[in-house]
C-alpha cells in the first residue's frame, strides 16, 4: 500500500499537468495583480476628477484586499514551509498591514484634500516597495522550491474569485 505522501504527491503532480492552459502559476498570478494596481495606481496619478480618484480608489482597495488575504491564506504559508523561510514571509506580513492601515485610511471617504492624495501616494509607495521585494526576492526561491506553482495558481485564483464574488460590484 503507496504511504499517504506517496499518493498525494503523485496527485498534484496529475493535476499539475491537466491544468488549463488558461490557469496561470501562482507566481504569474501574484505578478498579474502586482501589474494591475501598479496601473490603477498611475491612473490615480493622472486624475484631477474626484469621482474618478473615488472609483480608482475603491477598486485599488478592494485589489489590494483580496491579493492580500490570497498571499497570506494560501501563498505565504506554503512558500514559508518549502523554504523554511524566516525571514521574507514575516516581512512581507509586516509589509501586508502597513497597506491595510492605510486602505483603512481612505477606502470610504471622499477624496478631498492634500491629506487624501498623500495617503494614497505613500499607499502606492510601499505597495512598489512590498511588489519589488517579492518579485526580486520571494519569486525567483518559490520557483526554484519543489512547489507546485501551478496548483497553487488554481488554489490562488479559486479564493480570489470567491472573494471578488462578495463584492457588490467587480471591477
Amino acid at each position: 500500500m503507496p504511504s499517504t505522501t506517496a499518493t498525494r504527491s503523485t496527485a498534484v503532480r496529475k493535476s499539475s499537468t491537466k491544468a488549463s492552459p488558461r490557469t496561470p502559476d501562482a507566481v504569474t498570478l501574484l505578478r498579474a495583480d502586482h501589474k494591475k494596481v501598479s496601473d490603477l495606481f498611475d491612473q490615480f496619478e493622472k486624475s484631477r476628477s474626484t469621482a474618478k480618484k473615488r472609483q480608482l480608489v475603491a477598486q485599488i482597495c478592494q485589489e489590494l484586499t483580496v491579493h492580500a488575504q490570497v498571499e497570506e491564506e494560501i501563498f505565504y504559508p506554503e512558500v514559508q514551509a518549502a523554504l523554511r523561510d524566516k525571514e521574507l514571509v514575516p516581512e512581507a506580513k509586516v509589509e501586508h498591514q502597513s497597506i491595510k492601515d492605510l486602505i483603512a485610511a481612505v477606502e470610504g471617504v471622499e477624496p478631498y484634500g492634500e491629506d487624501y492624495d498623500a495617503k494614497v501616494k505613500v499607499m502606492s509607495e510601499w505597495v512598489k516597495h512590498h511588489v519589488k521585494e517579492e518579485q526580486n526576492e520571494m519569486f525567483p526561491k518559490a520557483k526554484k522550491s519543489k512547489l507546485d506553482l501551478v496548483e497553487l495558481g488554481q488554489r490562488l485564483q479559486s479564493r480570489k474569485d470567491e472573494l471578488l464574488a462578495q463584492y457588490p460590484t467587480s471591477h
